[in-house]
């Protein structure tokens, strides 16, 4: 697989997502625990670069933030083509409560939504619609 690291694509793209994935990070958590996802459309996509330039700019945006990252990407999916993600750097036990409270308010929402639970689903600190 080619790297992407010095491409001058990856460099421009790699600057946009910065303040959006630190702002992904759980208030009060130190900068641990943030995850973000993109979603384009699969025509956009290609334009861009394709789904690894995408992943490789993700993953340069994440590390400026001295995450530990893991990253996925696919195209064709039901919305487009999307890329995510993750820092995987262990919390320090200072955030781990904090952090915790962030993941199981994440995965709450996402099961309300997914169950069909009535109620408004909540907007995540780091979204669009905030």
């Amino acid at each position: 697989m080619a790297s992407y690291a010095k491409d001058p694509r990856c460099i421009d793209m790699a600057e946009a997502p910065v303040p959006l994935l630190r702002r992904a990070c759980p208030e009060g958590a130190g900068g641990y625990g943030g995850s973000y996802q993109v979603n384009v459309d699969d025509e956009e996509a290609v334009g861009l670069g394709g789904v690894e330039l995408i992943r490789a700019a993700m993953r340069k945006a994440a590390r400026q933030l001295a995450w530990k990252v893991t990253t996925i990407g696919w195209i064709g999916t039901r919305f487009g083509t999307m890329v995510a993600v993750q820092d995987t750097r262990e919390v320090p036990e200072e955030y781990r409560a904090v952090v915790d409270a962030a993941i199981h308010e994440r995965m709450s929402a996402a099961v309300g939504r997914v169950s069909g639970e009535p109620g408004k689903a909540p907007v995540l600190r780091g979204s669009v619609a905030q």
